[in-house]
């Protein structure tokens, strides 16, 4: 009998998490940041789409016509599944990558896309893959893949091969991998307890070990456990899709492009002085220390004249997708946490601050006053989009066009939301992906939805629910015991929900 998985793990879901970077419309603000055309997509692919809710989302809330395949056929037919509810444009088969490829009714895309594949499949798949894209991926076009990397798998990489070894060896397929996973770390606190000089070199192991065992055991079985794990080094990459003519652009992970976030000054010196791109980000990953890339790949890069980048630039439009009050003016970097200047972080929130779009030129001429230069204000864009806090937004004739569908895929979301707590989006035509959801808020609409309006009316309609199928409400982390205590938690969220939360799906065009 042939292994159909391919040494890849397949007898556990994978999560059921959305990953921005997947959208095609996030890629127009770095990649004219780094002066480079971005072309239009009408037609896009995403290769592994695991459980297909990254595809499903953006056939819903954009027009692109969307390709994809995934082998695992439970993942596969539960975006078929969202795909149907959606009548939309989104093609999802169930094929391997060979069987994909070799596909006769598939058209050239302006995107292709790949999260959580390149580092987890084998060398002929990945073969098959770059020439796929080869074939398959039109002149100017964008590739997006994300894959683990070195240097920073490097001292870990051996951890993960014993702790496989043990699932391998110590375990039995009978236990299921849930229970191998937590033996295999369990053993390697035990052996980190008698202290192996490996883990005195490599001391930050240990910390990697107590990480792992707060992580979901879904996303373990498939970062870890896999047959084949595979971290590479940024020019191995380049080699492997140069034969796809693909020339790197950008990162498309937002805070890589503020190098005051992540590199020293004497950093960012030396990087001045090494003309060749490849070696420049290889060096870059040893500053520091990259264990995870996700970056733009584009077959014939196009630069733009300083002037078409501005006018480019300029035309961008975002819309602020967060709670105005509860913005704190602090981002992370990998040098640590850094305060946020007030004087050009307020006057450009307080531009957002009505929940309507608004385009860098509009912007620019509304904090004028503040003498905001341009740099700063494109820098700022990029770290309020990278926080969430801003969300890039569609031209006003999609958005119009995709409102249908989009509610459509949206009611079928609402509708798991009674029986099932892990669908926690809801699509927006307005950004063209989506935005985080949980399950109390989707009952919340649900209940709005039956013409309740008060937060005291909403509040009772999701504990009818939440009692019956036995989930306690949570406050700090603490499961509440009286329904009287329930109660009153859930009247204080719907309140928020209402005043702060319910406004901005509105905005979007969600609910």
């Amino acid at each position: 009998m042939s292994d159909w998985s391919a040494g890849y793990v397949a007898d556990i879901d994978y999560t059921y998490g959305y990953y921005p970077e997947l959208s095609p419309l996030r890629a127009r603000l770095p990649l004219l940041n780094q002066g480079l055309h971005c072309p239009r997509i009408d037609t896009a692919c995403e290769l592994g789409f695991g459980q297909g809710f990254a595809i499903c989302t953006h056939g819903a809330a954009t027009n692109i016509k969307w390709y994809g395949n995934d082998f695992n056929p439970a993942q596969a037919g539960f975006a078929q599944e969202m795909a149907s509810a959606i009548d939309g444009n989104i093609n999802v088969f169930d094929d391997s990558f060979e069987e994909f490829a070799q596909r006769s009714d598939l058209p050239e895309f302006d995107f292709i896309a790949m999260h959580g594949v390149w580092s987890w499949i084998s060398d002929e798949n990945r073969k098959i893959i770059v020439d796929f894209i080869d074939d398959k991926l039109k002149v100017g076009g964008i590739l997006y893949v994300s894959y683990n990397t070195l240097p920073g798998w490097s001292a870990f990489a051996q951890m993960r091969h014993l702790m496989t070894q043990h699932t391998k060896i110590m375990g039995s397929k009978g236990e299921g991998i849930v229970s191998r996973i937590d033996n295999a770390i369990a053993f390697s606190e035990q052996l980190e307890k008698v202290e192996p000089l490996y883990g005195k070199i490599f001391p930050h192991v240990k910390e990697r070990i107590a990480e792992m065992k707060e992580k979901d055991k879904q996303y373990l079985a498939h970062e870890y456990f896999n047959k084949d794990w595979h971290p590479m080094h940024f020019s191995n990459m380049v080699d492997l899709l140069g034969p796809a003519k693909l020339q790197y652009a950008c990162s498309a992970h937002y805070p890589d492009h503020i190098d005051a976030l992540n590199l020293t000054q004497e950093q960012q010196q030396l990087l001045k002085t090494i003309p060749n791109v490849t070696f420049r980000e290889s060096v870059r990953d040893f500053m520091t220390n990259q264990s995870f890339r996700r970056d733009y790949w584009v077959k014939g890069l196009r630069r733009l004249s300083p002037p078409e980048q501005l006018h480019e630039l300029s035309k961008l439009r975002f819309i602020l997708s967060y709670p105005r009050k509860d913005i704190k003016l602090k981002v992370k970097g990998m040098l640590g946490e850094a305060e946020l200047s007030k004087e050009i972080y307020i006057p450009i929130l307080d531009c957002f601050a009505d929940h309507k779009i608004k385009s860098i030129e509009q912007v620019e001429d509304s904090v004028s006053s503040s003498k905001i230069n341009s740099p700063q204000l494109i820098q700022a864009i990029m770290i309020l989009a990278s926080m969430g806090y801003i969300r890039a937004v569609q031209e006003e004739k999609e958005v119009a066009s995709c409102r249908k569908k989009t509610a459509r895929f949206n009611r079928y979301l609402l509708d798991k939301s009674m029986v099932r707590a892990d669908l926690n989006f809801l699509a927006s035509p307005v950004i063209g992906s989506c935005i985080a959801v949980n399950r109390c808020n989707q009952l919340f609409i649900q209940a709005l939805d039956n013409n309740m309006k008060t937060a005291e009316q909403l509040a009772q309609y999701v504990w009818k629910i939440l009692s019956s199928q036995g989930v306690a409400i949570m406050k700090e982390n603490k499961a509440l015991e009286s329904e009287a205590e329930s109660m009153s938690e859930l009247q204080s969220v719907a309140r928020d929900f209402l005043e702060n939360f319910y406004p901005i799906l509105k905005s979007l065009q969600a609910v």
